[in-house]
């Protein structure tokens, strides 16, 4: 059965020989990227598109069409690649086409073997004015390719998107792509008779043919898009996770195939550049074109005109130039003759000049020719927009691994995951062990429910004869088949031995080396704590493991801000071995949970930007709600009785009406002078006492439409308690993130569904940690404000 996967989800590749099937409802042109260990593309030799369509073990469409079919061979691949990204990008058609995939219909993209039965799919919804998205991911992982669905959108296009990929020479190719794609379209149908006079800025372009028929030119280019409308939260972190990675590479380096006319040879006075695919040019990547005779430039090396062009040496790590990987050679058979083609169609006899450079006041000089021209600029090139002397953010490297003994496994490193920073690389490594825990458990306990159904299987075709019922038959065939058993058992657990023995090693490297956010309350990292100057990716909420491996234990993070209210539940379906029978005892733990979240949430924000209310309606959390009081971190004393309550919820519901009202409207200047726009955590306690219809319906309000203006709900209840108030409540508990304050098996991941044992993440007895954070931060506040 296939799987369908939803942005983030992975799945195992059983085999190498695949084809990856794009429907897109709208022409769309498909490339591919090949990245390192990091993600890294190297250069535009790693990335293949319409103009350079074939690598190794990998092969895209040439055409911009609704619907393509990339074949790859993951076992061509070359050593030095662990990543394989599949891209897509509306082309801009001279600007008839749609501009970004939110006006179009949802691309799907699948991943089915060579007979067509498809293995995984993944429908990229959620796209609003990106042009460009990675659309999956094939990675290496332990020597196994797994696929990701990643869905990861870019509104600058194609350039922005390897560029965040690490291609230095990224909007330089992005230009030639869209340069290329524009003269395809131009001529995928032959031209109307021209008059002698006619007016060529007139003509209308022709229409594309669809899939691979017609010309083989590269259609499609990603259109400029207005940016998404800004937030008034700037301290919200982006929805969006994990940064995207390569998935193919192309030419050697600083080699570019030149366009040429219909006779096969450029115009003349041309000399264009081989770009990247975000507009900069690629310094001193020119290459010079040959006339028809085979005359060449002095001092240029010689460049074929032909379509095919003969093999050259790739750069140092770079991937070899291979055939299409179904076995269709890549050079000519003898005795063939070769086309002069170019695969970007014939070039245009004029070219735009390039920029002058003015003076402060905007006035060109006068002798143009005297001013120096920028490295590896040509006449006629794409336009370079940027500063010489700015330089794109490059992502921090990750550590590198320890050596490792002579046939023993690499040794984990913390933070080797794919990411653009320390914080990201290490909230996607631990999510990554999650992941590998939940596959290895499932694959352990899928052999054991086999060798069980075997066993009783074989025992009952033994018993099922009389005969075999006397003697020593029986018991030698019952034997036997307890003997295979064991044998499949002992198997299957000494791989999941070996799995849990690596996991087990790479979360002893990665605890110690996690950020306060990631941290539990016992790490020494919170000893030198410091107050955030930027928002984290997530925050940790507790801990899972699983029954066979409870020793191993993964950080349950959430994504901030949140997107769901929590629910610490108190009542005493909580506790999971029983020994907490005391309800009093119970409450108590549960508020000491909900104040030790609150802490690492006012925490890792940075000073002044989250806010905590807390209703208290008969007083009995005060104990537990002491650090917080005491240090002066709330923004309010606890509200007691039902007017505090009233008043709470009425300051609250106020505030997400008027934040609505203003994002809606496009006014976020408008808003209240005295409104906090910090992040703002509510923490009821004792629910539902003093809480009439109308609060509860207030509170309803506020875990539905709150977190999307920054309001997020905390509640401290016993859902058997509140269940007199009838299913009025159930949509209010079904909204919460469950979590209790003993140990409890109430999680379960969306691949396998195993039932996880959460923890929460407590302060130890006796650690005065929870009140020196606390202290800090309010003492930054004090200075903030």
């Amino acid at each position: 059965m296939a799987a369908e996967l939803v942005r983030g989800q992975n799945h195992p590749l059983s085999q190498a020989r695949l084809e990856i099937r794009v429907a897109a409802g709208t022409p769309v042109v498909v490339g591919a990227t090949l990245g390192d260990e990091q993600g890294v593309v190297h250069g535009v030799e790693w990335v293949a598109h319409p103009g350079a369509p074939t690598l190794p073990g990998l092969e895209v469409s040439r055409q911009a069409a609704a619907e393509h079919r990339l074949a790859v061979d993951l076992g061509a691949v070359p050593e030095a690649v662990h990543r394989v990204d599949v891209l897509l990008a509306l082309p801009a058609a001279g600007g008839a086409g749609p501009v970004c995939f939110g006006a179009v219909a949802a691309p799907f993209v699948a991943v089915t073997d060579l007979d067509g039965t498809e293995i995984a799919s993944y429908t990229i919804t959620g796209l609003d004015a990106e042009s460009a998205v990675v659309a999956l991911e094939l990675y290496r992982r332990q020597g196994a390719w797994k696929v990701r669905a990643v869905g990861q959108g870019y509104a600058g296009g194609l350039g922005d998107l390897l560029t965040d990929q690490g291609l230095a020479e990224a909007h330089g190719l992005a230009s030639g792509i869209n340069e290329a794609v524009a003269q395809g379209l131009a001529r995928s149908l032959p031209a109307p008779p021209r008059p002698a006079d006619a007016d060529r800025s007139r003509q209308a372009t022709a229409p594309a043919l669809s899939g691979d028929q017609g010309d083989p030119a590269a259609q499609g280019a990603s259109g400029a898009v207005p940016p998404l409308p800004v937030t008034p939260y700037g301290t919200q972190a982006s929805g969006v996770a994990q940064q995207p990675t390569s998935q193919s590479g192309a030419q050697a380096s600083g080699v570019a195939q030149q366009p040429t006319s219909q006779s096969g040879a450029q115009a003349s006075g041309v000399a264009q550049q081989p770009t990247s695919q975000s507009g900069a040019q690629v310094p001193g990547g020119a290459s010079q074109p040959t006339s028809p005779s085979g005359a060449q430039a002095p001092g240029v090396p010689p460049q074929p005109t032909s379509g095919h062009r003969p093999p050259v040496s790739p750069a140092p790590g770079a991937p070899q130039q291979p055939g299409s990987p179904y076995g269709t050679p890549s050079t000519p058979v003898a005795g063939t003759p070769q086309q002069p083609t170019s695969p970007y169609g014939p070039q245009s006899t004029s070219a735009a000049a390039a920029p002058q450079p003015t003076n402060p006041q905007g006035n060109t000089p006068a002798d143009s020719s005297a001013v120096a021209q920028p490295p590896g600029a040509a006449p006629g090139g794409p336009i370079d927009y940027s500063h010489p002397r700015r330089k794109n953010a490059t992502p921090t490297p990750p550590p590198a691994p320890p050596q490792a003994q002579p046939g023993q496994p690499a040794q984990p490193v913390a933070g080797d995951a794919t990411g653009w920073s320390m914080d990201e690389r290490l909230y996607n490594q631990v999510w990554g062990m999650f992941e590998d825990l939940a596959r290895t458990m499932a694959a352990y306990r899928s052999a054991v429910d086999f060798a069980d159904s075997r066993m009783e299987k074989e025992l009952d075709q033994v018993l099922s004869d009389p005969r075999s019922r006397l003697g020593g038959r029986g018991d030698a065939a019952r034997e036997a088949a307890q003997a295979k058993h064991a044998q499949l058992v002992d198997q299957a657990r000494a791989v999941l031995d070996r799995d849990l023995a690596q996991l087990t090693a790479e979360v002893d490297v990665v605890e110690p080396a996690l950020p306060p956010a990631y941290a539990r309350w016992d790490n020494p990292v919170w000893h030198g704590y410091r107050v955030p100057m930027e928002v984290p990716m997530a925050v940790r909420l507790g801990d899972v493991h699983l029954p066979e491996a409870a020793e191993l234990r993964i950080p349950l993070l959430v994504r901030l801000p949140l997107e769901r209210g929590l629910w610490i539940d108190s009542g005493r379906a909580g506790s999971l071995d029983g020994s907490f029978t005391d309800s009093h005892d119970l409450r108590r733990l549960a508020m000491e949970t909900a104040v030790a979240h609150a802490a690492r949430l006012l925490a890792v924000y940075p000073a002044g930007e989250f806010t905590v209310h807390v209703i208290d309606p008969a007083g009995s959390a005060a104990q537990a709600l002491a650090p917080l009081v005491r240090t002066g971190v709330l923004a309010a004393p606890p509200s007691v009785g039902a007017a505090g309550v009233t008043d709470v919820l009425a300051r609250l519901t106020e505030r997400v009406d008027l934040v609505q009202m203003a994002v809606r409207a496009g006014a976020a200047d408008s808003l209240p002078p005295g409104l906090d726009t910090a992040e703002q955590l509510l923490i009821v306690n004792d629910f539902p006492h003093a809480f009439d219809d109308r609060a509860v319906t207030r509170l309803r309000y506020l875990a539905d439409e709150g977190p999307a203006v920054g309001v997020h709900l905390m509640m401290v209840a016993d859902r058997e308690e509140a269940a007199g108030y009838g299913p009025l409540l159930d949509p209010l508990w079904r909204s919460l993130l469950r979590l209790t304050p003993v140990p409890d098996d109430h999680l379960a991941d969306p691949w396998v569904g195993h039932a996880w044992t959460y923890e929460p993440s407590l302060v130890p007895p006796g650690s005065q940690v929870l009140q020196q954070v606390l202290t800090r931060v309010a003492m930054a506040r004090t200075k903030y404000t």
